[in-house]
């Protein structure tokens, strides 16, 4: 019998590496759909396909670890204090209110309350970061050194959150100080050897996971990939509207990027072994 609950997929491996999925999830128990105000809103910012474009991972030896819980529900990778990760930008919160885009989540008075925020974070959020420390440490316990691999995506055109098109590669790593120079260094010239657009610690330096795991002087790196949408799936830029967004899935358009991302995380092995 699993220690997890259902709603909580961890694939343990041995290698020195943690890929984490924390925004793949669709799933909102029927005890918090009152008061939203649509499903597709609800369902409309989560990391689509993620986890199909990375399902070689488990492969290679990573562990990974995936709720199947809608973002809206709660974000797992917000700061649960409610501080805002991103000062003075527009973000979305522990328990979000509003789409990336603006729109409301909640009919009028139905948002979320402080308890109800504190049942969420109890439920599921502290057994997630429960999940990726007792990881961390089962593999430290193996190895000197570990990457923390957080994986995200969005779309490409969010005029709420950025200006412009955002590059197909944003490398977080919140400004050099979650994990080590030469894995950051490494994972960029992937990137640059790609043919795909990155910025590294641009809009996107890393949320609460890479912040609160990422120790490299304690041999634990962490890095926050954050995909633009159409380096991996025909995505329509600009607003989107429901029965056109998400599109389908398409092994051979995501082909080019999945490639990358497996040097990419091949990569991260690579360095963690070589720290030994």
């Amino acid at each position: 019998m699993s220690r997890y609950p259902d709603w909580l997929t961890v694939t343990c491996g041995d290698a020195p590496l943690v890929v984490s999925l924390p925004h793949t999830g669709t799933d909102i128990p029927a005890e918090y759909e009152n008061g939203l105000v649509s499903p597709w809103f609800a369902r409309k910012d989560a990391d689509w396909w993620i986890e199909r474009l990375y399902d070689f991972a488990a492969g290679l030896g990573a562990t990974v670890i995936r709720t199947t819980i809608s973002r809206t529900v709660i974000d797992v990778n917000r700061d649960p204090s409610g501080v805002s990760l991103y000062p003075g930008q527009a973000t979305t919160e522990l328990c979000p209110t509003t789409t990336f885009d603006g729109e409301p989540l909640y009919a009028p008075g139905a948002e979320p309350s402080a308890e109800q925020i504190g049942e969420r974070r109890a439920r599921f959020f502290d057994p997630y970061h429960a999940a990726l420390r007792t990881e961390i440490e089962r593999l430290r316990a193996k190895h000197p050194h570990v990457v923390i691999y957080d994986c995200h995506s969005i779309r490409s055109v969010v005029p709420r959150l950025f200006e412009g098109t955002l590059p197909h590669f944003n490398i977080g790593t919140n400004g050099g100080t979650s994990c080590a120079p030469a894995l950051r260094d490494a994972v960029e010239r992937i990137c640059i050897g790609s043919g795909f657009s990155h910025v590294v610690d641009g809009r996107f330096k890393g949320g609460y996971i890479t912040r609160s795991l990422g120790r490299p002087q304690a041999g634990v790196h962490a890095v926050q990939m954050e995909l633009a949408c159409r380096g991996y799936m025909k995505e329509p830029l600009g607003p989107v509207a429901e029965g056109e967004w998400p599109t389908p899935y398409d092994a051979d358009y995501a082909a080019p990027m999945r490639a990358a991302l497996t040097l990419i995380l091949q990569t991260c092995l690579t360095f963690a072994r070589s720290k030994a």
